[in-house]
């Protein structure tokens, strides 16, 4: 295999050192699946995002964790939307990207500041729900993570949702509680098994539209993921949906900060629009990212 050059990004953070970062290989043609999972496990990053087509503003890519091909990243999406206009290999002042994974077509929008590209928002995919799981699980996943049902927030909605992965959603009642989580990881692990999902995302509320929060996501290869943007899309949906988030204008607006336990803090801002029946149909993510590093495999 020719030499593979890739960047290195932190993801929903304003510089290198704290965020999520992701491996970004540039020019990926020509690379089979399993080539891609043999460099995404060689770059041992969170998530790996492949291009592998361009032309003008569209852009194929895959998603690859330590663990095999994902349908969406956001993380690596808000880093790949950056670093595409950043590196000079989308149109100069561009303001709207698109991504096509097998899947979908992710709109990126690009906003500047004084002439720079500074934030990325990416729409992800279209928001789904499963019925709530039985009590006795979420009892076993709160026991997983280290804590019990005296610490689960009665106000706030627990589930599963989908914007890319299936996530658990577990509220806690406080930040600090949820920074005190020592989970067990082969008990989370065959709880994600059980229900199904790619991580258990335990979140508090830090005011109306904030919100702290950790993921973890052991089926996946990641203990625990530093700042995750598709489940913080799926959280946001979630919270739209059961409303006990104030709406405005036909829309919800949320911050969730993620990552300070690990030492990468990082800030995703989440965009949840409605259909005119009342239900949340689109969520859309932001951040920014900073380019860490390059080099070749």
């Amino acid at each position: 295999m020719a030499r593979i050059p890739y960047v290195l990004v932190d993801a929903f953070a304003p510089a290198p050192g704290a965020g999520n970062r992701v491996g970004i290989v540039l020019d990926a043609r020509g690379m089979t699946l399993e080539e891609m999972a043999r460099v995404a496990g060689r770059l041992g990053e969170p998530e790996t995002a492949f291009l592998t087509e361009r032309r003008g503003t569209t852009f194929g890519v895959r998603f690859f964790t330590p663990s095999g091909e994902v349908e969406f990243s956001g993380h690596a999406a808000v880093a790949l939307g950056l670093t595409l206009v950043r590196l000079g290999l989308a149109p100069e002042g561009v303001g709207r990207l698109y991504l096509h994974t097998p899947t979908e077509a992710l709109p990126v929008e690009v906003v500047y500041e004084e002439g720079e590209p500074k934030k990325a928002w990416v729409r992800g995919p279209t928001p789904r729900f499963r019925d709530l799981p039985p009590f006795a699980l979420l009892k076993e996943a709160l026991e997983a993570l280290g804590t019990n049902e005296r610490y689960l927030h009665r106000g706030l909605p627990y589930g599963i949702a989908f914007t890319g992965l299936w996530s658990l959603f577990v509220p806690l009642v406080a930040p600090g509680v949820v920074d005190a989580l020592e989970p067990e990881m082969p008990a989370l692990l065959e709880v994600s098994r059980k229900l199904e999902v790619a991580t258990v995302h335990a979140y508090a509320p830090m005011g109306p539209r904030s919100f702290y929060a950790r993921d973890f996501a052991p089926l996946l290869g990641i203990p625990e993921d530093p700042v995750t943007g598709s489940a913080n899309a799926a959280l946001g949906a979630l919270l739209a949906r059961s409303g006990v988030v104030p709406r405005r204008e036909g829309e919800v607006r949320l911050t969730i900060y993620q990552g300070h336990r690990l030492g990468n803090p990082g800030v995703v801002e989440v965009l949840v629009e409605y259909s005119p029946t009342g239900l949340p149909y689109a969520v859309k993510i932001g951040g920014e990212a900073a380019i860490v590093a390059s080099g070749e495999l």
